[in-house]
Order: C-alpha cells, then structure tokens, then sequence
C-alpha cells in the first residue's frame, strides 16, 4: 500500500476545534474545516491503525451525494477545492487535498437521524427478541436482511464517545420539537429513498444509513457525511438474499472479524491485521468507484 495513511492532523496555524471518531474539525472563524482522517472506528471504538486512502474516498462520496440531495435539502458544503480555501490553509494543502471540506457553521441537532430499508445490525437482534425495530412493530417471519415494505426512521442519540442509543420518535419531538422531528424524519426518508434508487440502477443496495443536521441561520442543513462506507451498509444486488450475510462493500469486514475476537467492545480498539486493512481499504475504493467515480 503506497497511500500514506493519516491518522491525526497537527496543523500549528489553524485553531483545532475538536477530533471525531474520523474527523479533525478546525475553526476558520466563519467556516469549519472537516479533515477526515484514515481512522477507522468499530462499535463506536476508534481503532489503533487506519485504513489507507480511507479519509479521501469519505470525503468524494459525500460530496457527490450532497450534490444529488440539493434538491431535496441544502447541505453545509462550501468547497473542497483546497485552492478556494483561506490561504492559512494552504501551506498544508498536501494533507488536505482530497480528503477535506469546507464547510458552514452550524448548531448541530442532538439526534442522528438513521433510516433503514432492509432488517440487518441490532435492528434484526431488536426484531428477533420482541418483533419491533426500535420500537416500530415490523411483520411476522421476516428473514435477517429482509427488505422492508417501506423504509423506516429510527433515530438514535449522539455520543463522541461510547455508544449511541436509540430513541423513540416520541423522544425526538421532546428534543427538537414537534415540528422539527417531523421536518427531519420527512427529508431523511426522502433523501435515503432517492439515494436507493440511484444506488440500485448502479448495483448497489443502501440497506440503511444515517444523516445528520444542522440550523444555520434557522435554514436546515445536511451536514457532516453522507451515504458513506462509514455511515451506511451497501451491499450488491447481484448476490443480495435474505437470510443469509451479504458480501458487504463498507466496514463490515472491520466488524466482522472484530466479532471473531474476545473483546468486549471497549477502548482500547485492537490492531487489524494487514490483510483486514488491505481488503477493507480495496471495497472502500470500490464503493467509490461504483457510486461517485
């Protein structure tokens, strides 16, 4: 692998506004400045080796989809062309390139809003135990990785660290209000819904995702990530069967073989082996290819 992988960013001239789980956030004063990283995280643990070229494909497949979704919602994209940047940026402009967004500022809403369309994660562990996916009663005898009649909104809490924890609609509509919840649940449908029609003409099944957003000005916007390796399951739909595992092209092989191992899904993360490294760095840049290339 000759892509030198970026785990941590250390830029003295730009103020470090904080680290994600993926992502350095610098302030600008009026722009943020997401560098995504090579990090890889698994059950909300950030893993100690990245995954090369990882933070640049992250950052052209969000790009791509923030386009396809304008007409749907605005998002907080200002540029990614390192050139258009503040010049303090570009002394640094070989990191940032390809792997960077400009991006407005924005008060983020406290929920992360997921939509799924197929039973799959801890939604099929949820329905096996009680019939309901977060709550939502599904239908009687459906396979593991069935598709869903209709899409369905299941938002979750966020956390910077630990895990996130699901939550009822009821419970969105107390943190964001009435209006707000059911403004957010409307566009994530909406955005997952177009996003699988494209995806499916491409062979590609979005099983689920997740979106967040943000107030700018009072006018809501789709900010952070969108329908990324990171953030969604894809699977292809050549091979696609209910009831049994998918030939995944996201960090399921990261979650996959971590199952393999005694850990109890705590920090710290354990090291991949190279060859995990190598095949989820080849279905990232596949994914790429297939949707945004």
């Amino acid at each position: 692998m000759q892509e030198k992988i970026i785990l941590k960013t250390e830029f003295p001239d730009l103020t470090l506004l904080k680290r994600g789980k993926v992502r350095d956030i610098y302030d600008l004063k009026e722009y943020l400045l997401l560098v995504a990283t090579d990090r890889i995280s698994a059950f909300d643990v950030i893993l100690p080796n990245g995954i090369p070229g990882k933070g640049k494909i992250l950052t052209q497949i969000s790009a791509y989809w923030f386009r396809q979704m304008e007409d749907i919602v605005p998002n907080h994209l200002v540029s990614t062309d390192v050139r258009s940047f503040p010049p303090a940026c570009h002394r640094y402009s070989d990191i940032l390139e390809g792997r960077t967004m400009l991006v407005k500022k924005i008060s983020p809403m406290p929920v992360e809003c997921i939509v799924r369309g197929y039973l799959s994660g801890s939604g099929w562990k949820e329905y096996k135990e009680k019939g309901t996916v977060c709550g939502i009663a599904l239908p009687n005898n459906l396979l593991e990785l069935s598709r869903l009649k209709e899409p369905i909104f299941t938002p979750s809490t966020k956390a910077d660290e630990g895990h996130d924890i699901n939550i009822s609609f009821e419970e969105v509509k107390r943190l964001v209000g009435n209006e707000m919840a059911i403004k957010l649940k409307d566009i994530s449908l909406r955005v997952y819904s177009k996003a699988r029609n494209i995806a499916e003409k491409k062979g590609i099944i979005i099983a689920d995702t997740k979106f967040e957003f943000g107030l700018n000005n009072n006018e809501l916007l789709l900010i952070d990530e969108i329908l990324t390796p990171d953030s969604s399951r894809f699977w292809s739909v050549k091979t696609y069967e209910a009831g049994r595992s998918q030939d995944s092209f996201d960090k399921q092989i990261v979650r996959d073989y971590l199952l393999t191992l005694d850990w109890d899904k705590r920090p710290p993360g354990p090291e991949l082996p190279d060859e995990i490294v190598e095949k989820t760095a080849n279905r990232y840049q596949e994914i790429f290819e297939i949707l945004a290339g």
